[in-house]
């Protein structure tokens, strides 16, 4: 794809250069408790770097932040800061709210900021919502992530832990590959200069954009540069000869190459073409209409993509002992009349079948057997009768389960009888760890480990810390159960237990 006017690479970071562009972002930032407050700090110096090379202020880039938090918090709006001192400032003075995730409460929020008219053509500018997230437990955000996009905001994303891919690769705008970023903490710079570069793209262009491109549809996007009342676009398409010939409009010499012309009123902003070719270069130009000014033409290479009929990709994901979600793509709903889902245990076992509409690309299959592999085929069958399948094996997780009791006894000034109680069903043993008392060997490590056969329910600890904290965990045959953990005082007799949940890494506290 290419553009008559697209922004140059490589930005000098040492001065406000880019003056071109005109636009407006608002940072997304999670501020819950579930983001250490190293992260947070990691984030918003990558942030500072992130926007230093912008012009900032009416008529050239605005930057608001907008934090997330038990209720979501305003640190700065987009009118608040028109100079880099003024906005680097705002970034270091800003302070982690902690709390839990409430990401829907502050899209909602967001789309008020995003949406607000204000004077002259600041509504036709382009808009960013760049959201940093450490992906944990980001709530039901597709549905205003959703209306974002229609209403024309790019929607990029930044995740420095395990986030959901696929709710992430839902609500970033295409490509996916340039909008979504997937990155520890500690390597977050490696980004910046690529994320600059996608937002220079989204709101510095002057030009022709092809974005969302497939086999038989492509969406071009420009910035207006008129109004309903001052004239129209027209939108002019066609394939691309072998050599990079022409085709010839509807009516001149033939070429067996169809010429296409659009028009459209001057408020619009995007056009999507269809009916293209697979694998086929195209050519694009739109030419704005106006009797009060001269405007160039813009225009665009592209190619669509070759023909894939689904399935062509099946992924399975969400694994559980009696369940596993499948999904497929790419999605056709216009193609593909229906799904057909079987699947059974292997070697031999029965099959089951779930039919989807064609507009559908996942389901849950539950009911499972725990620790089975299965056998799973996706067959799509499409409006003209041809039929595509594709199969995977899909496996389902060995039960885990969690330990059951664990008591504390101290014994003697630095000594603790450990007893506990599981679970016998498919127990290889259990793990126990316990931080030590100060040694006369320096090299001695601090902390110890044990492996206990599954009959063992009782051992004696020696020569602990004062305030030592003992976890037991049960061993299975692919993972640890989840265990418990107790802080003893040895001294005092007093115990503190302590539940660790191994699905989220938070402990539950209280005194026994």
């Amino acid at each position: 794809m290419s553009s008559s006017f697209q922004p140059s690479r490589g930005v000098d970071k040492s001065s406000p250069a880019l003056n071109c562009c005109e636009g407006d972002i608002l940072l997304l930032l999670d501020s819950s408790g579930s983001v250490s407050s190293y992260e947070f700090s990691r984030l918003l110096r990558f942030l500072s770097e992130l926007l230093l090379p912008f012009s900032l202020g009416q008529g050239q880039v605005r930057v608001g932040l907008l934090q997330v938090g038990t209720e979501p918090h305003l640190e700065f709006g987009l009118d608040a800061h028109s100079t880099q001192p003024g906005l680097q400032g705002a970034l270091q003075r800003t302070r982690q709210l902690q709390g839990d995730t409430n990401t829907e409460a502050a899209l909602i929020l967001a789309q008020g900021l995003l949406a607000r008219t204000g004077a002259g053509d600041e509504t036709k500018l382009p808009k960013v919502l760049v959201w940093l997230t450490d992906g944990v437990e980001p709530g039901v955000v597709d549905v205003p992530m959703a209306e974002l996009r229609t209403a024309g905001v790019s929607v990029l994303a930044v995740s420095t832990g395990h986030g959901n891919y696929q709710v992430l690769r839902r609500v970033v705008t295409a490509p996916i590959e340039s909008h979504l970023y997937f990155v520890d903490i500690d390597d977050i710079s490696i980004i910046t200069e690529d994320l600059r570069e996608v937002i220079i793209e989204l709101i510095c262009a002057e030009g022709l954009r092809v974005v969302e491109v497939s086999s038989h549809s492509a969406v071009l996007q420009w910035r207006p540069v008129l109004s309903a009342n001052t004239g129209f676009y027209e939108v002019h398409y066609n394939s691309m000869l072998p050599g990079g010939g022409k085709g010839q409009p509807s009516g001149g010499a033939s070429s067996g190459v169809q010429y296409h012309r659009r028009t459209l009123p001057g408020d619009a902003s995007w056009i999507k073409l269809s009916g293209l070719q697979p694998d086929t270069s195209y050519t694009a130009s739109l030419t704005p209409k106006s009797n009060q000014d001269y405007l160039n033409t813009l225009s665009a290479n592209f190619t669509t993509l070759p023909e894939v009929l689904s399935p062509a990709v099946v992924t399975v994901s969400d694994s559980g002992p009696d369940r596993v979600r499948v999904s497929w793509g790419p999605l056709q709903p216009e193609q593909v009349q229906r799904y057909q889902i079987e699947y059974g245990a292997l070697p031999s076992g029965q099959v089951h079948m779930v039919i989807l509409h064609g507009h559908q690309n996942t389901t849950l299959l539950t009911g499972l057997e725990q620790e089975t592999q299965y056998l799973v085929t996706i067959s799509a069958l499409y409006s003209t009768g041809k039929e595509k399948a594709l199969s995977v094996k899909a496996c389902t997780q060995e039960v885990l389960p969690a330990l059951a009791d664990l008591q504390l006894t101290p014994v003697g000034r630095d000594e603790v009888q450990v007893r506990w109680r599981g679970h016998e069903e498919g127990l290889r043993g259990y793990w126990l760890s316990w931080e030590m008392g100060e040694t006369e060997i320096p090299s001695r490590p601090a902390s110890s480990s044990l492996y206990l056969l599954p009959g063992s329910l009782s051992t004696l600890l020696t020569h602990l810390a004062p305030s030592s904290r003992v976890c037991v965990s049960p061993v299975y045959r692919t993972a640890l159960g989840e265990g418990l953990c107790c802080t003893t005082h040895t001294q005092t007799g007093l115990t503190l237990r302590t539940q660790t949940h191994t699905h989220t890494g938070l402990p539950a506290l209280y005194w026994t």
